[in-house]
């Protein structure tokens, strides 16, 4: 994970980098897939959701397309 002050920074990384960008999460998204994602981490029930589920915890903070689709084979086209 790399963290970026704009998305104009993001961009000029990538270019210089020759790689195509894909989707950003903002820091407020990141907080709330944190604790969602590791909020039972440490409890006896705790086990990694079922793809179904990964899907809904990407969808409930705005995390939507074929990039976050845990079904999709590889990147998707416009990820």
């Amino acid at each position: 994970m790399l963290l970026f002050r704009s998305e104009e920074n993001v961009d000029a990384w990538c270019r210089d980098r020759g790689l195509p960008r894909r989707p950003l999460v903002d820091l407020e998204q990141l907080w709330e897939l944190a604790l969602t994602w590791y909020g039972t981490r440490l409890t006896v029930e705790s086990r990694r959701p079922a793809a179904s589920e990964m899907a809904s915890i990407f969808a409930s903070i705005g995390l939507t397309g074929p990039f976050w689709d845990p079904n999709a084979d590889g990147w998707g086209s416009g990820a």
